[in-house]
């Protein structure tokens, strides 16, 4: 070490014993007195504009991170439109932060070159995509009104996961919740995604897809901006919810799927909205049917049915929520004398037979007259019959076709067929 640095304050048999402090510090004065200001080039991830007006970022290259702090800096960020994926220059020093052990590079001053590699094969991709048509509004599959069954591809661990299901839990529980864990994040992280998307499908698992994640930098939601898994999410035959990142992330995936969500809560939120707000309305015509005075026997039973045809437009689960609301109501006048509600129905089913079964007769009994009809004439028109009363026909042997005297010729053969057989002649004249 170098006599700039600072020295320990005790010794163990001759060797200096260093506090974690001093090794720091020591650590500070090398670092920080070996290099002046000089500028750098990285690509932004991880930006973080603290309220305190400092941000804070790591800068990237193909190989190696750095991390850097701004003091002062978030204006200059803001006004620059700093970003995840952005390429910038900065002008500053090494410097060491001391009660983490950790260096770092102080900016001074700030630069913008563009967007960085990412960004720039995002938006390549993106445009890509939306020229194919897989972002039109018009191939989107609407995202079910009651779904018995939710399908969550999400990290078992993550707190996204746990978002969604607290919310279902709070709001709807009479959803079925299917959860498929993959990773969200990494190498190989895009293929899990689509591998489970590709199962639920198979296995007709759900009635809604939602692909789920907390945020994080482009790196970190990196997996959900890959080709292949935008073209599965795409050609799901079951709907497909992204709820990736904040409501500031945007990502290929959230472009294809059918409907995006700004967080996993709102997608919870959007899943339940609809079947939330049924509920309530049910709840409401229940309230006002029992407070309701008796009612005669027709609006009774306009009523029911008008129940019946709506319990069985419900999903299997709602269909029993209904009849088990319904069997509470089995005290109420309407069902001490049921027949009254299908003596009616019953005397028109009746009628309807037979009037059904007069009509099937009469139209049987015209046709078979219609039929009688028409083979007695065609028995008129039958040949045997005009043989029968003493008429011939002659034909030509050769042909086998009618012939009349003009084309018979002394000599010529011809065939006479009477009612009772058939004589081969030959002609020796004719006569007009």
């Amino acid at each position: 070490m170098t006599d700039r640095m600072s020295t320990p304050v005790s010794s163990r048999g001759g060797e200096p014993v260093w506090s974690i402090t001093e090794v720091n510090r020591a650590v500070r004065d090398l670092i920080e007195g070996s290099l002046g200001p000089f500028w750098l080039t990285g690509e932004v991830s991880g930006l973080l504009l603290h309220r305190s007006g400092h941000a804070y970022m790591t800068l990237k290259d193909g190989d190696s991170q750095l991390r850097v702090c701004y003091f002062g800096g978030v204006a200059a960020c803001r006004r620059l439109g700093v970003a995840d994926g952005m390429r910038i220059e900065a002008l500053g020093k090494l410097t060491v932060y001391t009660v983490r052990g950790e260096y770092q590079f102080t900016v001074k001053e700030l630069h913008s070159v563009g967007s960085g590699e990412l960004q720039r094969r995002f938006e390549e991709l993106k445009k890509r995509l939306a020229a194919e048509g897989l972002f039109d509004p018009a191939r989107k599959k609407p995202i079910p009104v009651l779904p018995e069954s939710i399908a969550v591809l999400s990290s078992p661990t993550g707190a996204a996961l746990r978002d969604f299901i607290q919310v279902i839990g709070r709001r709807f529980r009479r959803t079925h919740l299917r959860i498929v864990p993959c990773r969200v994040q990494g190498a190989g992280a895009e293929r899990e995604i689509a591998a489970a998307v590709e199962f639920v499908n198979r296995a007709r698992a759900a009635d809604v897809i939602v692909i789920t994640r907390g945020g994080g930098s482009i790196e970190d939601l990196w997996a959900f901006n890959d080709e292949a898994l935008a073209r599965t999410v795409a050609a799901s035959r079951i709907p497909v919810i992204s709820a990736v990142g904040h409501e500031i992330d945007f990502t290929i995936c959230d472009f294809v799927a059918d409907l995006r969500a700004p967080t996993p809560s709102a997608a919870a939120e959007l899943v339940i909205s609809a079947a939330e707000e049924l509920s309530r309305r049910l709840d409401h015509a229940e309230n006002r049917l029992a407070a309701l005075p008796k009612l005669a026997a027709a609006e009774a039973n306009r009523r029911i049915d008008r129940a019946e045809n709506r319990l069985a437009a419900l999903p299997k689960l709602a269909v029993a929520e209904w009849k088990r609301r319904l069997e509470t109501l089995e005290g109420s006048f309407v069902f001490t004398r049921p027949e009254t509600l299908w003596e009616g129905s019953a005397r028109r089913v009746d009628d309807a037979e037979t009037r059904l079964a007069q009509a099937a007769k009469a139209l049987f009994d015209d046709g078979a007259l219609r039929l009688g009809r028409l083979e007695a004439a065609l028995a008129a028109f039958d040949p045997q019959r005009q043989l029968e009363r003493g008429y011939a026909m002659v034909f030509d042997p050769a042909t086998g076709g009618l012939i009349t005297t003009s084309r018979v010729e002394p000599g010529r053969e011809a065939r006479i067929r009477f009612a009772d057989g058939v004589l081969r002649v030959t002609a020796k004249s004719r006569e007009s």
